[in-house]
């Protein structure tokens, strides 16, 4: 048996239980994985709360979690990529657990330079941030780039990766982020509660969720021929991107390699026993969370 953050119902963050389950057991292609920390991501609060359900309809009970980091304890028929022992990371289903099983071609080995904690860090932020800054906007040298909620899990790492582009990186961030972000590379930070934003951008980058009259004012910063990519709230605006980051081994791998390199940081606000979740979903809601947030399954019975 083994503990997992499941929702039965959609609802308040008092809907989200922890549950003695079976372990499960890893079928062909699967690698079965001892979790060693998830990482709690915004987005999971509208899915907790079924608000995300025509997005990512899920069927219930639900365990929790799409980030993973941990090690293999047992393979399935015809894994040939990874053999028990292995530390890896991903982008999976259900990882606010102890065990948690996985395709092992969805898989990337996890870094050698930090924990196998902070390494639950990486996957759904990295990925996010990877594809917003080379994928949807393209960012190259000279550039003038928005990060709008750089404070974010995302935010952190689109910040340093639109500076590896060659880019001037503004970023939006509260005085308590300011540093973390001022740390990682961005040329100006703004405290958006207190200074108006800067125009003329090339690339405007909405990593937080924001308000109809806000992403307006989003939208007009940014050049006739620029380009606006957010991940949060849509922005009315024929120069606007809105995606849903996906799955890439590939781009994990990439981004493994930076962190192992010294060349990309991944920045850890906070760690917590699994049994924490529903109190950081309702932090969460009211604003009270900041940066990344890594969740902890094992020694919490």
């Amino acid at each position: 048996m083994m503990r997992a953050a499941r929702i039965h119902e959609y609802g308040e963050a008092s809907v989200i239980r922890y549950d003695e389950v079976p372990r499960p057991r890893p079928g062909p292609g699967e690698v079965l994985i001892e979790v060693a920390a998830t990482s709690f991501n915004p987005s999971e609060v509208g899915l907790r709360a079924g608000l995300l359900h025509g997005v990512l309809p899920v069927t219930l009970p639900h365990t929790l979690g799409w980030d993973v980091s941990g090690t293999v304890v047992e393979t399935g028929a015809g894994v040939t990529e990874f053999a028990p022992g292995d530390r890896v990371i991903g982008l999976v289903n259900g990882t606010a657990a102890e065990y948690t099983v996985a395709p092992a071609s969805e898989l990337a080995r996890a870094p050698e330079t930090i924990s196998a904690q902070d390494a639950a860090a990486i996957p759904v932020a990295g990925l996010t941030a990877w594809q917003a800054v080379f994928e949807h906007a393209r960012v190259t040298p000279g550039q003038r780039v928005l990060v709008n909620g750089a404070g974010g899990g995302i935010g952190l790492f689109a910040v340093q990766l639109a500076k590896r582009a060659g880019a001037t990186v503004i970023a939006t961030a509260s005085p308590r982020s300011r540093a973390a972000v001022r740390g990682l590379g961005a040329d100006e930070v703004v405290d958006y509660t207190a200074s108006p934003l800067p125009g003329e951008m090339d690339v405007v980058l909405n990593l937080a969720g924001i308000t109809p009259e806000a992403a307006g004012q989003l939208a007009s910063l940014v050049r006739p021929d620029g380009v606006i990519v957010t991940v949060a709230t849509p922005i009315d605006s024929p120069l606007a991107t809105h995606f849903v980051s996906r799955n890439d081994p590939g781009q994990l791998a990439e981004l493994v390699a930076l962190i192992d390199a010294g060349r990309l940081v991944v920045e850890i606000a906070e760690s917590h026993p699994l049994t924490s979740l529903h109190d950081i979903h309702r932090r969460a809601e009211s604003g009270r969370t900041r940066g990344k947030i890594i969740i902890i399954p094992k020694g919490t019975r």
